[in-house]
């Protein structure tokens, strides 16, 4: 897929609401199903209906359907052989049959500790379906582990068609991170308010919404081919950015005395004016998948840290260190360094 994909309107609202699409997804999937199920005759046609609720039921970035596909496929075949044996065990002693299982059962509970557990439950799944047949009655065993076959490829039919992509999903929770960012960024430091504004559960929020995007890496690394690490570092970078906010608004609602030259100083003005900006812009950069003006307000916002590092130079005489001030400009400083750094990040992800 294309990283650079402009977002229609209508994608961002279908990924906006995700679980109603998820939700449309499974119930279509059971009644056809359950159509072909009925016109067919298929005996034991209660579990592909069931397989489908099992497979469908976590939701499937088109990154995850590949490596799942298999795991399906592997643990369906795997745990319906060792169904057939326990079966065929059965017949000739019933403890026998019972150890067999038990070691099947280790092995899934081995391997669902490990890199595969989807498909050490489909194992466990599968064997307990083709074991629940009446004794030795391998015709209804074979129709069974054939059943729940079938429900996976039908369940990997429908979780192909028209699939969610991580990518995007990611690109949309960024924009509306960086948006949210960009609102806290402007409540915290408007010269409109007298007193310090309350936004910790907001800033709380936002910090839970970086977390939660950490979902997205790498399925949205197997659909683009985009390195690990690029989304890694826009991960830190997100998380840095709401810590420094934080520590921005302490200092800006330190006194009043502070606050007051802070309010009046027209480089620092304009570096609130700039960050809101390039804010602003990585998100429509996010949205359209065009991260050149992006680059064009990091030079802007270069020009302002200069300003601001001579603006420290000259008053390092006047305790300036010892005031909310300085603490203030530095973070200033650093949070234009996290932007810029974010901003290349960004653009690295469009570009490929």
């Amino acid at each position: 897929m294309r990283a650079d994909k402009s977002l229609s309107p209508f994608e961002i609202r279908l990924y906006r609401h995700y679980r109603v699409v998820h939700g449309v997804r499974i119930a279509l999937a059971f009644v056809l199903t359950f159509l072909l199920i009925r016109l067919l005759d298929v005996p034991e046609g209660t579990w592909p209906l069931i397989t489908i609720v099992v497979i469908m039921g976590p939701i499937s970035f088109w990154g995850n359907v590949v490596p799942r596909a298999f795991e399906r496929i592997g643990g369906t075949i795997l745990g319906s052989a060792l169904g057939l044996v326990a079966l065929k065990l059965e017949l000739i002693s019933l403890p026998l049959m019972i150890v067999w299982c038990a070691v099947a059962m280790f092995l899934c509970g081995w391997l669902a500790l490990g890199k595969k557990p989807y498909q050490a439950l489909l194992i466990g799944i599968t064997l307990a379906v083709v074991v629940g047949a009446p004794a030795g009655d391998m015709h209804t065993a074979l129709w069974r582990s054939g059943d729940v076959i079938f429900g996976s490829l039908l369940a990997m039919l429908f979780t192909g068609i028209w699939p969610q992509r991580a990518f995007l999903h990611w690109r949309i929770q960024m924009a509306s991170y960086v948006t949210e960012l960009n609102r806290l960024y402007q409540a915290g430091f408007s010269p409109n308010l007298l007193e310090r504004p309350r936004l910790e559960r907001y800033i709380q929020k936002a910090l839970n919404d970086v977390v939660k995007m950490r979902g997205f890496i790498t399925p949205a690394s197997k659909e683009t081919h985009i390195q690990k690490a690029i989304f890694e570092g826009i991960q830190t970078v997100s998380r840095n950015l709401v810590c420094m906010l934080e520590l921005q608004i302490n200092a800006y609602w330190a006194s009043r005395g502070s606050h007051y030259v802070m309010l009046n100083a027209q480089t620092l003005r304009d570096m609130q004016q700039m960050t809101q900006q390039t804010l602003l812009t990585i998100a429509h950069a996010l949205y359209e998948g065009n991260p050149q003006p992006i680059l064009a307000n990091n030079e802007k916002l270069n020009e302002i840290v200069a300003e601001l590092r001579q603006l420290v130079g000259e008053y390092q005489g006047d305790n300036l260190s010892e005031t909310p001030i300085h603490g203030y400009v530095w973070l200033s400083m650093e949070l234009a360094r996290q932007l810029e750094l974010l901003s290349h990040l960004i653009c690295r992800a469009l570009r490929k």
